[in-house]
């Protein structure tokens, strides 16, 4: 930006690393000529310079009016000459080519208008006033959200407040956001003369920060590239190792994406229905990504097919055939046509076999599916322009904003709720490391929509706000579960709600809340009632919830020899030390563990999540490196939590078999509140087989929570 435009910088390492898409052209702008950049134009014609810009516009608008185009270059032109970048362009070539972004994606032409004024403000003599009195109060705001936008602070300690603003701006018209990310990916493409240092800092602000938005608004065009680019920066010696193992696939003789391809289009002409069938090369970070999940990459792995076909009926036929007529991957099927991703993304997913084994992924999905996942909301037209006569009747008149995503409206309300930048930052954090939601149900038919990982909690205050603190429980598929309880796509959930309007919410319910809205309200209520012991909420709810205090720690606790005496024996980095497994925290393969040296030479080994782990760092202890030896076979204690009903045991004992546990003790604890407790010492032959036990016990009816045992020994050290 303005910044670009004065400093001066030698060139940097990354300059032309990643090579053009194939999929979308791009003119290069150095070649079109001071001539045709800076000239005169007659005023009754569009200038040369943005032909471009008009050509990729006329592709999606074909009855555009240009002429606000028109008038936006001269300003812009005549207001940013003389200014050049770092690389001894002129600047206007900027606006100029971040424009040409959102004009190939399919920005409209408010958008345009403003892209290509969107430095005028910030660089130049031009006024926000003179920009709404010549182009209207639309293009105003978008010039002054982008504006407000490049004079945050991306440094850390203003990071919390840098995002509240980005996205009040984006919230209240989404196509400030599309500007910026323009802006950015043009600025990532020339970075090279940049100094290395500030190369990295600016790729890692993208990484952290604008390729998570990219990608909640649905911008899979500007996101893959700018994932590219930081990659490269980055990560240079993997990105050239990358980048070879492309090169290599390219030469090749033998190409099974092009002979299934051959293949899709027989099948497909036969059936008599009208596709195109494309193969859409995986770019660098895709490629580096499979390379490590599958470590040789085949040349399937390089690429995946795309079908483009007219209606979404279609789509399904194709399915059909494909898997009538080829080999399917049935376990590779997903269907985001009839379950939308959270960021407006359509499609069908399926995969082929090969004849020499080789797996090839297929896309599905209609011409207006596959624009909407390369623009995201950039596709979706002007939120200002007036309704349709279909539109007006779908919303009784209230025209349904289609660049507000459902992520973005829920973050816009919880962030007008947080308590405090810092607040908001967190939960801002961990939502952006989110990449899948998953879609619940309610028993009335309506849905809600989560992050991959939600749980009952976060159900509670996406249904129900604030009044969620009255929640006493829930029944996901028809059984009752604790609010801990981890969701699926495609669950139903009932929630019970407490008649008491005092119902308080318990503290431990934020270990268990993933969404912002859901932490954001307990940790507000956590703030109003500050002398509160929710001890006596958590109590009060415990018949249903299951919700267990866990007990105080003490040295005693710390150094209680596992009484399990469990076959599994992690090896310590302490010659001639006794090791024990602590009783609080129950550790088997294979957990991650740590150990402290006690009394008579005998080291314990805890989980590293213990909750003693950290009393003993704040005490002084230091640790001892642990590692589990080669063994398989552990010794865990389990804790069944249900409520009373005949045949439980005989059931719980009958899950546990199956499982091929062998059963050393049990215990039941008589019912309390009708609910009952079940301690069982379970031998396994093979530890990874603990996480299946527990979920094979989580489904026996009646049951609501199974966990580890937490052992409250006294033994001293």
């Amino acid at each position: 930006m303005s910044a670009e435009a004065t400093n001066p910088a030698t060139p940097g390492p990354v300059t032309n690393t990643v090579p053009r898409r194939k999929a979308r052209p791009r003119i290069d702008l150095r070649r079109l000529g001071r001539a045709a950049l800076l000239g005169p134009t007659a005023r009754d014609r569009l200038p040369d310079a943005i032909g471009h810009v008009a050509e990729a516009h006329r592709a999606h608008y074909p009855d555009a009016d240009l002429e606000p185009l028109r008038r936006a270059w001269v300003l812009a032109e005549s207001s940013h000459r003389g200014q050049m970048r770092k690389s001894g362009e002129p600047y206007i070539t900027h606006p100029l080519a971040v424009t040409l972004i959102l004009a190939e994606l399919g920005a409209e032409t408010t958008t345009l208008t403003a892209s290509l004024l969107h430095d005028t403000v910030e660089d130049t003599e031009v006024t926000l006033d003179q920009v709404g009195e010549e182009f209207g109060a639309e293009v105003r705001y978008l010039v002054d959200g982008v504006t407000k936008l490049e004079k945050v602070d991306y440094g850390a300690a203003a990071e919390p407040e840098t995002f509240r603003k980005m996205l009040v701006a984006t919230g209240s018209d989404v196509r400030v956001m599309s500007i910026k990310l323009a802006d950015r990916l043009h600025n990532m493409r020339t970075l090279g003369v940049m100094r290395p240092e500030k190369q990295a800092r600016i790729a890692k602000v993208t990484r952290d920060v604008l390729i998570p938005l990219a990608e909640r608004l649905g911008v899979q065009a500007l996101k893959t590239e700018l994932e590219d680019l930081v990659f490269a920066i980055l990560h240079p010696e993997e990105y050239d190792h990358t980048r070879e193992l492309i090169v290599d696939n390219a030469s090749r003789t033998d190409d099974p994406l092009a002979e299934v391809t051959d293949e899709v289009r027989t099948v497909l002409r036969d059936a008599g229905i009208q596709a195109e069938v494309l193969i859409r090369p995986r770019h660098f970070v895709s490629v580096h990504r499979v390379a490590r999940k599958r470590g040789r990459l085949r040349g399937a792995d390089f690429g995946r097919l795309l079908v483009l076909v007219n209606e979404d009926a279609d789509c399904y036929g194709v399915l059909g055939e494909l898997h009538t007529c080829l080999k399917p991957v049935v376990s590779e099927f997903k269907d985001f046509i009839a379950v939308p991703k959270f960021n407006l993304y359509q499609s069908l997913h399926t995969a082929v076999a090969h004849t020499d084994g080789q797996v090839v992924e297929v896309l599905i999905r209609t011409h207006q599916m596959h624009k909407v996942a390369e623009a995201g909301v950039i596709a979706l037209g002007n939120p200002y322009a007036p309704p349709s006569e279909e539109q007006q009747a779908a919303n009784d008149g209230e025209r349904a904003d289609p660049t507000r995503p459902g992520w973005l409206s829920r973050l816009l309300d919880w962030q007008e709720g947080a308590p405090d930048p810092d607040t908001f930052w967190s939960t801002l954090r961990e939502d952006l490391a989110q990449d899948r939601e998953i879609t619940v149900y309610r028993p009335d038919g309506g849905t809600l929509g989560l992050p991959d990982g939600a749980t009952c909690v976060d159900a509670a205050y996406a249904q129900y706000g604030e009044d969620a603190h009255a929640c006493i429980g829930a029944r996901v598929n028809g059984r009752l579960a604790t609010l801990s309880t981890a969701l699926k796509d495609g669950d139903t959930v009932q929630l019970l709600m407490g008649q008491d309007p005092a119902s308080e919410p318990s503290r431990e319910w934020l270990e268990h809340a993933h969404t912002p809205a859901a932490r954001i309200a307990i940790q507000r209520w956590i703030a109003a009632h500050p002398g509160s012991d929710d001890g006596e909420g958590a109590a009060a709810n415990e018949g249903v919830q299951g919700v267990r205090s866990a007990p105080p720690v003490s040295e005693d606790t710390l150094g209680a020899p596992n009484t399990a005496d469990a076959p599994a024996t992690p090896v310590v980095d302490q010659p001639g030390a006794t090791v024990r497994l602590a009783g609080c925290c129950t550790p088997v393969p294979p957990d991650e563990v740590t150990g402290f040296s006690v009394r008579g030479g005998v080291v314990t080994v805890h989980r590293v999540e213990c909750s003693a782990v950290a009393h003993m760092k704040s005490v002084g202890r230091a640790e001892v490196g642990v590692r589990w030896g080669d063994t398989t076979e552990c010794r865990v204690t389990l804790v069944a939590e249900s409520f009373g009903r005949p045949h439980l045991l005989a059931d719980l004992t009958e899950a546990i078999a199956l499982e091929g546990a062998e059963i050393v003790s049990a215990t039941v604890e008589p019912p309390t509140q009708q609910r009952v407790r079940h301690t069982y010492t379970l031998q396994l032959s093979d530890a990874a087989h603990l996480l299946t036990l527990m979920r094979a016990m989580r489904n026996v009816p009646g049951v609501y929570d199974v966990s580890r045992a937490q052992h409250h020994n006294t033994t001293a050290f």
